[in-house]
């Protein structure tokens, strides 16, 4: 499998100007862990991580714990507007680690290791087209182990993705479908059981879908209120 069959393809992104406050609002109600963050082209200048978000200075007292005693006024100045900064620009990491959609998860799952890195967003040249977490690898990783992905898979996704957002009605920017030897689990989050069970009655009907697993969560009103139309 690849980066392509189980990454999230609607991604939620913010501009460099957002508020760090709607930033951790936003991961918060989304139940996200990093977030992109492009300029108005669209083009990724960084992202902002919940690891980002912990090392401000609302959590801390004094100096921060990665700045020595020693240390060169430059990288005192940039910790100081990485802790009490007010926009996502002050507190990304500006060197984002990204991945192809081709880029097979092993490879991904390594990467993620190296780097010590939780998610990377897919790009297809400039564009984002997706984002890969720890949690869509496990999620590949289950669907590999029902008999591993075959040749109409991919097909079968893209069926019930476009039934689900089209047809179905369902907004589907938070759920995430992967299919293994016609295998189909859903997984993420949906705003009603009307739509919980629309997606799962797509996939039911998708041509060469042998079963249909469904993790979906069903989110609050308080969040479902958040999502745009």
């Amino acid at each position: 499998m690849r980066a392509g069959d189980v990454m999230t393809r609607e991604v939620v992104t913010v501009g460099p100007e957002t508020s760090v406050r709607d930033v951790a609002r936003l991961m918060l109600d989304r139940r996200i862990s990093g977030v992109p963050v492009v300029d108005g082209s669209g083009r990724l200048v960084g992202l902002v991580s919940e690891g980002d978000l912990m090392r401000r200075a609302e959590f801390m007292s004094g100096r921060p714990w990665w700045v020595g005693p020693e240390a060169p006024a430059e990288e005192v100045a940039k910790a100081y507007v990485k802790t009490h900064g007010l926009r996502a620009a002050d507190v990304m990491s500006p060197n984002v680690v990204t991945i192809g959609e081709h880029e097979p998860l092993e490879k991904i799952a390594m990467l993620f290791e190296a780097r010590g890195i939780k998610r990377a967003p897919v790009m297809r040249g400039s564009k984002i087209v997706g984002i890969v977490s720890r949690a869509n690898l496990l999620q590949g990783l289950a669907a590999s182990a029902a008999g591993g992905i075959g040749p109409d898979d991919a097909a079968i996704r893209s069926a019930i993705m476009a039934a689900a957002s089209g047809e179905a009605g369902v907004r589907a920017s938070l759920v995430d479908v992967t299919v293994a030897n016609g295998i189909v689990h859903l997984w993420g989050h949906v705003a009603s059981k009307a739509e919980q069970d629309a997606i799962r009655v797509c996939a039911e009907c998708a041509e060469g879908v042998r079963a249909v697993h469904n993790h979906l969560r069903i989110m609050p009103p308080s969040v479902v209120a958040l999502e745009p139309e």
